[in-house]
């Protein structure tokens, strides 16, 4: 039986813990006890961990040997700001297809509110990501980064000769995504616009900035699947 994975809180040499709700759900939920064995993941590697203590808001490991694992390819995805609820099942499901780096963008055309509220979300976000990591078997999770506006995009992604950067815009002109990808690039750009797309003016400063648009086929699909999908796809074309 394969062993759950946890994302260690702290680590301090060959000793680990997790604290709070994270302690709780397994000390409570999950009733571990003393001798249990777990992968624990530290950041830098995966080891094996075994529990030598447990209170309601802590549970600590000793840690044993360290497994050989692999780490998340250089997806970067840059999602506009949509409803909430969407828009977190798409972070939970980029994490566990294998995004290495998840940035909030307001765009134009995300709700006020919805723009307003996002910094407050940024911790929840966090949470999703470590979950939807260790549900995944992930040695460690992405970055997500506090919300940006597009202006301020281009120093989250920077350009450079081994990143492929790609605007997702619906239009017969533009190439496929998959096409785009084909050049087998080491690292990926990816950026997912809200509802009802990017402006123009938008798609005006992707250009401008070498960021080059794609489709993803005749369809139009909602934000948060076109997300899930272009991150498959550049997956793909990173392995």
């Amino acid at each position: 039986m394969t062993r759950r994975r946890w994302i260690a809180d702290e680590i301090n040499g060959n000793a680990a813990a997790l604290v709070g709700d994270h302690a709780a759900h397994l000390a409570r939920v999950l009733r571990a006890e003393i001798g249990q064995t777990f992968d624990i993941a530290t950041g830098s590697e995966v080891r094996l961990g075994t529990i030598t203590s447990i209170s309601e808001d802590r549970v600590e490991f000793a840690l044993g040997p360290a497994y050989e694992v692999s780490f998340a390819p250089k997806i970067t995805l840059a999602l506009a700001i949509f409803k909430f609820d969407r828009m977190e099942w798409a972070i939970e499901k980029c994490t566990e297809i294998g995004v290495a780096r998840i940035i909030p963008v307001i765009a134009r055309r995300s709700d006020a509110h919805l723009a307003a509220a996002a910094a407050k979300r940024h911790e929840r976000w966090q949470r999703i990501v470590r979950q939807a990591s260790e549900q995944s078997r992930r040695p460690a999770p992405p970055e997500v980064e506090r919300p940006v506006k597009l202006k301020d995009l281009g120093g989250s992604v920077p350009g450079s000769a081994a990143l492929t950067r790609v605007v997702l815009a619906e239009s017969e002109e533009n190439h496929r995504l998959g096409e785009i990808l084909q050049s087998r690039p080491s690292e990926v750009g990816l950026a997912v616009g809200p509802e009802g797309g990017w402006a123009d003016d938008e798609l005006a400063w992707f250009s401008e900035a070498g960021w080059v648009a794609a489709s993803l086929g005749d369809t139009i699909l909602r934000a948060e699947t076109a997300a899930i999908v272009a991150t498959a796809l550049a997956l793909d074309a990173l392995r």
